[in-house]
């Protein structure tokens, strides 16, 4: 079972469907809605949708990032970061697109019957025998495990959590509250006139973000269909960031016109004001959300596991979320694929694979963009010294050198062929699959693969 319909419980189902893994998606919104603003996807995880076929989409609805540029109030340049040799070291371009089209396209290739909207988890048991969620409409669901991909705020991790607590099996840090630094608008606009904005018609996107005073910055970035998205977004100071903490609400379209007001005479790095790309944007596609960052130390317990920003919500400036929450979908397949019966001592030793082989790359991504954060929208003397240091007088060779250690993570599928390195740069091994060496050999020899993931529970468990 699988909580959560974003990209991660998403990616974790089509990997599922590619192995004959029998699941259900679980999603606590009535139904899908497009929301969200822009994206990038770069060589950390694209050698993993070239090896699942979807490749070409993904650069169907993207453009090529080639810099990002930045800019203060008044438009004027601070400078300028190229991604020129970023392609030859990794192998893949870093790409940018319109997030809700990476969501329909990964949606598309899950059988619409095993996604069940409307289903918010209320609490969760398990034991030996299986694991129960209960949901909000009354009803009980069944199965050998439990994908929480249900996001920074997860049902699934906040029932688990609170069993752990009463077992006095979690540690304090896990029972703290997220750290909550920003609050952001984002939207896409309606395709815009190519004659008003001229940039529209370049084969690269244009990736420009405005520093404002008072802790206020704005980004416009144009993307495929002659769109652009655009954030605008404030950094809260502590006490205001608790208060907002405690009225956070997921992903949807807010009245919040004070924020808008805020924003909308301000200068749009494409010309005009960002009211334009506001007044563009359909009402139900802008949203308002809070940007929070926690790393949590508990992923898994009984058959129970987390993936993506349940387990590790990272600040969007670095371009990780989205990332390392299919990452950590693919290491989890791969896990699962090996893992043999469904019982409870396979299932433990196949969760601390996976937590062992995603931990420390979510931790380092974690503090990344803690790091990418500050040197965006840091307002700190230091913290713009570094910046004008960074974005006007880093070497070349320093910046290809780093794309080259940055792009070396790229997880795939043990249980499909490998895609070799497209790139120059190293690409960090990956620990083989046995039982897919092991069917590869019975194919060869023209037997029958046998299936080593056995089907969920056909008939409800008890777990009174």
């Amino acid at each position: 079972m699988i909580v959560g319909a974003g990209l991660a419980g998403l990616m974790m189902a089509y990997l599922l469907e590619r192995i004959d893994v029998p699941y259900t998606v679980f999603e606590r919104s009535a139904e899908v809605r497009p929301l969200g603003s822009v994206l990038s996807l770069n060589a950390n995880i694209l050698a993993l949708f070239e090896q699942l076929g979807l490749l070409d989409e993904v650069l169907a609805i993207s453009k090529p990032c080639t810099s990002l540029d930045l800019f203060d109030g008044s438009m004027q340049s601070i400078g300028s970061i190229s991604s020129s040799g970023y392609q030859e070291v990794a192998g893949y371009p870093a790409v940018v697109f319109a997030r809700p089209q990476l969501y329909d396209l990964l949606i598309s290739k899950i059988p619409p019957k095993k996604i069940i909207m409307n289903k918010k988890i209320l609490s969760l048991e398990q034991n030996t025998l299986g694991v129960m969620i209960r949901c909000a409409d009354g009803s009980n669901h069944h199965g050998d495990i439990l994908v929480g991909a249900d996001g920074a705020y997860s049902g699934v991790r906040q029932g688990l959590y609170k069993n752990l607590t009463k077992k006095k099996l979690l540690p304090k840090s896990d029972n703290e509250d997220l750290d909550l630094g920003y609050v952001v608008m984002v939207g896409v606009t309606d395709p815009l006139d190519e004659d008003k904005y001229p940039e529209l018609k370049d084969a690269h996107t244009h990736f420009r973000q405005v520093l404002g005073d008072k802790n206020i910055a704005w980004q416009s970035i144009s993307v495929p269909g002659n769109k652009i998205c655009w954030r605008l977004g404030a950094q809260l100071e502590s006490e205001e960031a608790r208060a907002q903490m405690l009225r956070n609400s997921e992903w949807g379209p807010e009245a919040n016109e004070a924020m808008i007001q805020q924003f909308y005479d301000l200068p749009c790095p494409f010309g005009g004001k960002m009211g334009d790309m506001i007044d563009a944007t359909p009402k139900e596609r802008i949203s308002k959300v809070y940007l929070e960052e926690k790393l949590f130390e508990t992923w898994y317990h009984g058959r129970t596991v987390l993936i993506g920003d349940a387990c590790h919500k990272m600040l969007p400036q670095a371009g990780q979320g989205a990332i390392n929450a299919m990452q950590d979908a693919v290491i989890l397949a791969n896990c699962l694929y090996d893992m043999g019966e469904p019982n409870v001592t396979n299932i433990k030793a196949a969760f601390q694979q996976y937590y062992d082989l995603r931990y420390p790359h979510a931790k380092t991504q974690f503090a990344n963009s803690k790091f990418m954060a500050k040197l965006m929208s840091g307002q700190k003397l230091s913290e713009r010294i570094f910046r004008n240091l960074m974005f006007n007088y880093m070497p070349a060779f320093l910046r290809v050198r780093h794309y080259a250690k940055a792009a070396s993570y790229q997880p795939q599928a043990s249980f499909l062929p490998t895609i070799p390195p497209r790139g120059t740069g190293p690409v960090e091994p990956q620990m083989p699959s046995k039982r897919y060496a092991e069917e590869l050999k019975q194919k060869e020899a023209g037997a029958p693969p046998e299936l080593a993931v056995s089907n969920v529970m056909t008939e409800p468990v008890s777990l009174e």
